[in-house]
């Protein structure tokens, strides 16, 4: 069974009243009511975010592993994270591994493989799919300009439709019996080796709505200033 242990939520995108705000109008109210260091640290974490590198999931069953990749991407910078939803399950989070992580990274549902390919097209994002047999070494994705890295699910995989649509397959290198690691673990592995030393290239726009997420969670009773 799928696990259902308390504190396991849908992950959606920043709550309604939040993003409802122009960002520029919630810089301007709520920046003097934050702290010179705190926003020292906002813009420091927010210029080292990568747009350059994305994460796919194939339809994630457990939502631990789920939280524990999107805790992944935000640790190492990741600001997109696609997901490919199948069986009518929705993508969902253990909120005890992610530890607010989803707050930060920016998720986008795909209904369909033809969803998901146009936006890799539409990006210029190639998809490279992990694969124990992959060509690739996880180092060499730091030298690509652009990736996406596709994970698949814990039972099945990358279903063959995406697996096609994949324009490299990139590997783990082990020396164990075990053939395979946690999902989980592969997305840390592959997101570190593809974000090191690569700088951070978010455009100006994305930047400006982190830092004004940010500044809106910095600030008790941000929603109540905000509307008066």
């Amino acid at each position: 069974m799928r696990r259902t242990s308390a504190g396991v939520e849908r992950f959606g995108p920043p709550c309604d009243r939040e993003s409802a705000h122009d960002p520029e109008r919630v810089i301007e109210v709520l920046e003097p009511m934050v702290s010179l260091a705190r926003r020292s640290r906002l813009h420091e974490v927010i210029a080292g975010r990568i747009s350059s590198v994305a994460v796919v999931l194939d339809a994630p069953y457990d939502p631990h592993n789920g939280a524990a990749i999107v805790r992944s991407c935000e640790a190492f910078g990741v600001q997109s994270l696609h997901v490919l939803e199948r069986h009518k399950t929705p993508f969902a989070v253990a909120r005890s591994v992610a530890r607010s992580a989803e707050k930060w990274v920016q998720l986008t549902r795909h209904a369909d493989v033809s969803s998901l390919v146009e936006w890799s097209a539409e990006a210029s994002m190639p998809l490279v799919g992990a694969d124990p047999d992959g060509e690739l070494a996880p180092e060499q994705l730091a030298e690509l300009p652009n990736v996406a890295i596709v994970l698949g699910n814990e039972r099945d995989g990358i279903r063959p439709e995406l697996a096609r649509a994949c324009t490299a397959r990139v590997r783990v290198p082990m020396r164990g019996f075990i053939e395979s690691l946690n999902v989980s673990v592969t997305a840390a592995l592959l997101v570190y080796a593809a974000t090191k030393d690569r700088p951070g290239d978010l455009d100006f726009d994305t930047r400006r709505r982190l830092y004004a997420r940010g500044l809106y969670r910095s600030v008790a009773h941000a929603e109540d200033i905000l509307n008066r």
